[in-house]
């Protein structure tokens, strides 16, 4: 492509860094902005609530790429700085100082924000959230024995949080709504396996169970009072309800969207000058042959180099199955594949649910493997992703004996 063209990207965190990856890779010699709203260079997320807050890893061990990659690539990268607004006939995107960028091709990685809770106290100095460095880094100093936190929610973000909590022999309560946590992603069978696990472990994990408000002193959390009227005492209250889609500028610029921009198989928006990635990215599969929206780690660098083909006008599609992990006490998982809230899905296992050494396995009404999750079982993902690919009725008792090969 001609070197007189400017892509402008807006998002500075995996998904932004490897867009610019994957231009430069391809051999664009035209310019490249890339707009990151926080100051540090762009980083990966996962470590935030994993080795980060184990102390293990440092901003540096998961930063994408050093300065020197960005300036050695051309690739004008705009620390704290991000659109405010972007106009698709104009192909124009307004930065906050007021002044404008012309753009050739336009990319959308602006991920998501931590979801808060519109109740009293909710803005008191010791509630957290957890969604960037800075969060981490303020969890870090306040995590510790002597302690007690409080989780609002029992999601993923929430349960590796009370794991690394519990490591420091901190008290730990959860309190989730539903009847168990994680159950609109893995149901209640697999759901049952991390209240288990968190039990185990000393967790007090309340279910069914809603917060009313936090309580506060001086501006300060002093607790989590409960729908019943329950307090529960606190030092540290962590809202950990979800995360909200950045697409705000998207709706204003008259993209179509849902609940995040809507995509086609080769990430290409309803203008075709535009292009999302990550969690904002409400494709529609080819695989899959229905719309997703994924906001784990995988989309958010896997997604960019296909979307950086169809920037450069070169045919792409986005056909790789959804895949996630987690890491909780001595409990590692992979899921690979979807299945959506609603969808009509039995679950068969292989291996020690008690022991947490096992496969699940997740069927439609016609045998057929929609997903699959590995806990504590390496190696298999594979195996899992050619299940699920060839789209053949599988023996549920077959595949649940640990005898026959996958």
């Amino acid at each position: 492509m001609s070197s007189n063209q400017h892509f402008v990207v807006i998002g500075g965190g995996l998904g932004g860094a490897k867009l610019a990856e994957a231009l430069r890779a391809n051999d664009f010699d035209g310019q490249v902005t890339l707009l990151a709203a926080e100051d540090e260079l762009p980083y990966e997320r996962p470590p935030l609530s994993k080795q980060h807050l184990a102390g293990t890893e440092q901003l540096p061990d998961f930063t994408v790429d050093p300065a020197a990659w960005y300036r050695d690539h051309h690739i004008d990268l705009r620390l704290g700085t991000t659109a405010t607004a972007f106009d698709v006939a104009a192909k124009t995107v307004t930065l906050p100082d007021g002044s404008t960028l012309a753009y050739d091709k336009l990319a959308l990685a602006t991920g998501s924000r931590a979801r808060t809770l519109n109740i009293p106290g909710a803005d008191a100095s010791n509630v957290y959230t957890l969604r960037t460095i800075g969060d981490s880094d303020a969890l870090l100093e306040v995590l510790g024995p002597d302690r007690r936190l409080v989780i609002i929610g029992g999601g993923w973000i929430g349960l590796e949080v009370a794991a690394q909590a519990r490591a420091r022999d901190m008290a730990v309560t959860i309190v989730e709504a539903a009847q168990l946590p994680l159950l609109t992603v893995l149901g209640p069978e697999m759901g049952a396996v991390f209240a288990e696990l968190h039990r185990e472990h000393g967790v007090d994990l309340r279910i069914s169970t809603e917060v009313e408000l936090i309580l506060t002193d001086d501006g300060v959390a002093t607790g989590v009072q409960l729908g019943d009227g329950t307090v529960v005492p606190a030092e540290v209250v962590l809202v950990a309800v979800g995360a909200q889609p950045n697409i705000e500028e998207a709706v204003a610029a008259g993209l179509a969207t849902d609940s995040g921009v809507l995509v086609d198989a080769a990430l290409r928006t309803s203008d075709a000058d535009v292009v999302a990635v990550g969690d904002i990215a409400e494709q529609q599969h080819p695989l899959l042959d229905r719309r997703v929206r994924v906001e784990h780690w995988a989309t958010a660098l896997n997604q960019p180099a296909v979307a950086a083909q169809t920037m450069l006008g070169k045919p792409a599609a986005y056909d790789r199955l959804p895949y996630f992990f987690s890491d909780q006490y001595d409990l590692g998982m992979e899921y690979t594949g979807y299945v959506g809230r609603g969808d009509d899905a039995r679950v068969v296992v292989r291996g020690d649910v008690a022991g947490r050494e096992f496969v699940a396995f997740w069927l439609d009404p016609q045998n057929r493997v929609r997903a699959g999750m590995n806990v504590n079982v390496w190696d298999v993902t594979d195996r899992i992703k050619e299940l699920i690919l060839s789209g053949e009725p599988v023996d549920p008792e077959r595949l649940g004996d640990t005898d026959q090969k996958l």
